[in-house]
């Protein structure tokens, strides 16, 4: 312990006197010493340390090494997600400079850990994506934001970031658009719940949305007859309602693409097959088959279910994966 600290001290000097290489060097013999021992706490706070010291100094390349290493220290300890380490991940990061190569493989090489220490979520523990998100609409990065939201389970701050996002860089004709794309894409990812609380606080907050229902925007009002829909869960209501609404719908050709992945999510609605006519008759093939199947009985109805096929959908993969 008392050449631990000795050689901390000596780390301290070496900042201090700008030998900043040196100091590197040394938090890395550290390291090593503590995995060695399997001493993963101690190996955490030290790269913790070190690497803040060294990023507030802007050595951004020795700074980032020492925090991809802390990640390899959760990874190789199964660390589970805490509060305390996600502080620790957002803070290294909030102190990298916005242009430092490293930051993005940081981010991710946080994420990815996030996955597997003891979180369900594929696509990362969404407490640390929210925490990326807040960084990222504070730099005025909106794009990056609101992904990292769509993986959050923030719909609150989320609809202040996309409010702003809209008022700065979108159209007035576009307020319904900025809200609708992100709400079907939280249903594509199950995320009923954040899906709702963001149309909530949208709509509540937009200074250029009238108090509703119903809405001034026909595309609001799909949305809101879409969310209060989702619990019954009846393919006929969604039916119509995209039917009554195709018009809206067709604003944006990924519409159908999210609202024939929602169908299947929450309305049974099978797989498109290639040979149906689009969204649409995907939807109408369906309530065909049902009939069907009611006086078929429950073996025509396995039979129709696997004839449909299997085919997957693109789905603006990059937003959603």
């Amino acid at each position: 312990m008392a050449g631990v600290q000795r050689v901390l001290s000596k780390c301290q000097r070496c900042v201090d006197d700008g030998n900043f290489y040196e100091a590197h060097q040394m938090y890395r013999t550290l390291y090593f010493r503590y995995m060695n021992q399997k001493k993963y706490t101690e190996a955490v706070d030290l790269l913790y340390n070190g690497s803040l010291t060294l990023l507030k100094h802007n050595q951004y390349s020795s700074g980032a090494d020492l925090a991809m290493l802390l990640i390899e220290v959760l990874k190789t300890s199964f660390s589970p997600v805490t509060e305390d380490t996600i502080d620790k991940i957002v803070d290294l990061f909030k102190n990298m400079h916005i242009d430092c190569p490293e930051r993005q493989p940081f981010m991710a090489a946080a994420v990815f850990w996030s996955t597997g220490a003891g979180n369900q979520k594929k696509s990362g523990h969404p407490v640390l994506h929210q925490k990326f998100a807040i960084i990222f609409w504070q730099e005025k990065n909106y794009l990056q934001a609101r992904y990292h939201f769509l993986h959050s389970s923030d719909g609150q701050t989320f609809s202040t970031m996309l409010i702003e996002f809209n008022i700065v860089k979108g159209y007035p004709s576009e307020v319904d658009l900025f809200l609708a794309q992100a709400v079907l894409q939280y249903l594509c990812l199950q995320n009923k719940d954040t899906a709702q609380s963001l149309f909530k606080c949208y709509t509540r907050d937009h200074p250029d949305v009238n108090d509703g229902p119903p809405f001034l925007f026909p595309l609001l009002n799909f949305l809101w007859f879409l969310l209060l829909a989702l619990d019954g869960g009846k393919l006929p209501v969604f039916t119509v309602l995209c039917e009554k609404y195709e018009t809206s719908i067709n604003r944006d050709p990924l519409y159908k693409e999210y609202l024939d992945r929602i169908g299947q999510l929450f309305f049974g609605l099978p797989p498109r097959n290639n040979n149906q006519p689009g969204f649409l008759g995907n939807i109408l093939q369906s309530l065909l088959e049902g009939q069907g199947q009611e006086s078929g009985g429950a073996d025509g109805h396995s039979s129709n279910r696997q004839s449909t096929g299997k085919t997957t959908h693109s789905m603006a993969a990059v937003e959603l994966d």
